[in-house]
């Protein structure tokens, strides 16, 4: 803020404001200043602000009053505000609200204090993650009969059931369940198709736990492994391993784009990996740092990422292998333990 020359930031995004203060309600606004902190919150999240945000300023009442009232008397001439999530509407309410105020743009104050975990926040994803593969384990482990017969909406919602059975408070996002054909979609939507013997599944899913986030992928095989499906999946985890290695402190997060690319590039399926290799991962499903072809970011110690390269082949199928790690002082830490080996990706 001072490198900015700003007396205050109005912070509306929900994710920034639960990281400052803990508040996880979805409407409000967070007013930092040089030593003060207010939340303003709608009164339909009154009692929450007042119960969650122990340390903080609380106004609760109609939001634009509110802001009004907690900048009286700070001597704010300079307000911040977080312009690439506000609509144009609210940015106009906002400078007619504040007066003489100047509004100025004030993008990733709060991301940039994101970037890096601290240790408790590893600690939540792991949560997360354990919880995540503890659903699939339950799922695993029945076989083929926890898949062949059943649509891919039920698996879906299966796997979610399983996660809150392991601790978590909901699913990262919608899980995908992506059978045959469909799996050349990597956002592929579950249908109430039932799901054949023999068609791979791609499944991607991930838990919440405290407000943090996984996100894992993988493939299982509901009996022989189809010969193209097999010769792709061999490439992508081959690619996904060159990623994982190339994951340290100070390389930029492009290095590590290249170096899974290259892989999948030198096996003739260049044009088939239309993703960048991975993102970033905490209190939203997807975060900085953008781990792609052009990103300058340089990785540091605590930031959290997916490794996550993948081919789709339209009309037959695709294949993404996905991990959450974590950077570390030396190299990197794979927070998640499920196999990648095919052979072990075969259902009995």
């Amino acid at each position: 803020m001072k490198k900015a020359r700003l007396d205050a930031v109005v912070v509306t995004r929900p994710a920034d404001m639960f990281y400052l203060t803990g508040y996880g309600g979805d409407d409000g606004a967070v007013l930092i200043g040089a030593g003060w902190t207010c939340l303003a919150a709608t009164p339909l999240y009154g009692e929450h602000a007042h119960r969650d945000c122990w340390d903080v300023e609380v106004r609760a009442g109609r939001l634009s009053p509110g802001i009004a009232a907690a900048l009286k008397g700070r001597g704010v001439r300079r307000l911040g505000a977080q312009d690439e999530h506000l609509t144009v509407r609210a940015w106009h309410e906002l400078e007619a609200m504040i007066g003489s105020r100047k509004l100025m743009p004030a993008d990733g104050l709060v991301g940039q204090c994101r970037l890096v975990k601290d240790d408790r926040e590893v600690r939540m994803i792991s949560r997360a993650v354990r919880a995540a593969e503890q659903a699939f384990d339950v799922l695993f482990r029945r076989g083929k009969g926890a898949f062949v017969g059943r649509t891919e909406h039920q698996v879906a919602a299966e796997l979610d059931y399983q996660m809150a059975l392991a601790g978590a408070d909901g699913s990262a996002f919608p899980t995908v369940v992506a059978a045959g054909k469909g799996a050349s979609q990597p956002h592929y939507r579950p249908t109430s198709r039932k799901i054949r013997c023999g068609e791979p599944v791609l499944i991607d899913w991930g838990a919440c736990v405290a407000g943090y986030h996984s996100d894992l992928t993988r493939v299982v095989f509901t009996d022989t492994i189809p010969a193209e499906i097999g010769r792709i999946y061999e490439v992508v985890a081959a690619a996904q391993a060159a990623g994982l290695k190339a994951v340290r402190p100070g390389v930029k997060a492009k290095s590590v784009d290249r170096a899974a690319r290259d892989v999948i590039a030198e096996a003739g399926y260049g044009n088939e990996f239309i993703h960048g290799v991975g993102h970033g991962v905490g209190l939203e499903i997807h975060e900085p740092p953008v781990v792609a072809g052009r990103s300058e970011q340089r990785l540091a110690g605590n930031m959290v990422i997916t490794v996550e390269p993948g081919i789709y082949l339209p009309g037959v199928g695709g294949v993404r292998i996905e991990d959450d790690v974590v950077v570390t002082a030396r190299g990197r830490r794979r927070l998640s333990s499920l196999p990648v080996d095919i052979r072990k990706m075969v259902l009995r």
